[in-house]
């Protein structure tokens, strides 16, 4: 089939299919607390460039592209966020929040450098190659290869195995349009019809 005559389905597919992978990859990369932001700044990019996203692209690999940008804007704005303050306000309430469920996890992975937690998320998570990996973060594919092992290795020295919460790797995909890959895509509407809080284990 050629990609002249792949039909983008609607947006609203798109945010139903790839939310909680997205989420999951953000949440890696800039930890729980700005994640949300970093997902709806990601979603509310890709709808204003959806329109000339060309049929048959991979949606999945263009959202990650989206969201290591917006996961670095984030980072941007809290190195120059103000911390100062003279009286510390109400501490939030912690109930539900994912980061509660493995605490180890999440402090692992926040001391994990960037480049590697990067690594991570986009191969563990969102399942890229190590070649568009480099072309986000920088560097060769041998070296985004290396910096997921080292970080993987990094979970696993710090206590965090497959059983205990660290990310597996994604299952192998082919590079036919994410449209055509019915099974998968019906797998993850079914997981965010659940609510994209409660899907995702990161």
């Amino acid at each position: 089939m050629s990609a002249a005559s792949v039909v983008k389905p609607p947006f609203e597919e798109i945010v139903s299919a790839y939310g909680p992978v997205v989420l999951r990859v953000v949440r890696a990369v800039v930890g729980p607390d700005d994640a949300e932001d970093a997902w709806s700044e990601t979603f509310l990019s890709a709808m204003r460039a959806y329109p000339e996203l060309p049929a048959g692209a991979r949606v999945e690999a263009w959202l990650v592209t989206i969201a290591h940008r917006k996961a670095l804007d984030v980072a941007r704005g809290n190195a120059r966020r103000a911390l100062p303050v003279e009286h510390l306000p109400d501490r939030p309430g912690r109930a539900g929040r994912p980061e509660d469920a493995e605490p180890d996890l999440w402090r692992a992975l926040r001391a994990l450098p960037p480049r590697q937690r990067q690594a991570v998320a986009y191969h563990y998570l969102a399942g890229l190659p190590y070649k568009e990996i480099a072309a986000l973060t920088g560097g060769s594919a041998q070296a985004a290869r290396r910096a997921a092992a080292d970080g993987i290795g990094n979970l696993r020295r710090a206590g965090l195995d497959g059983e205990r919460g660290a990310p597996r790797p994604a299952e192998k995909r082919g590079h036919e349009p994410p449209c055509t890959r019915s099974t998968r895509t019906r797998a993850s509407t079914r997981e965010a019809r659940q609510g994209r809080k409660e899907g995702p284990t990161l």
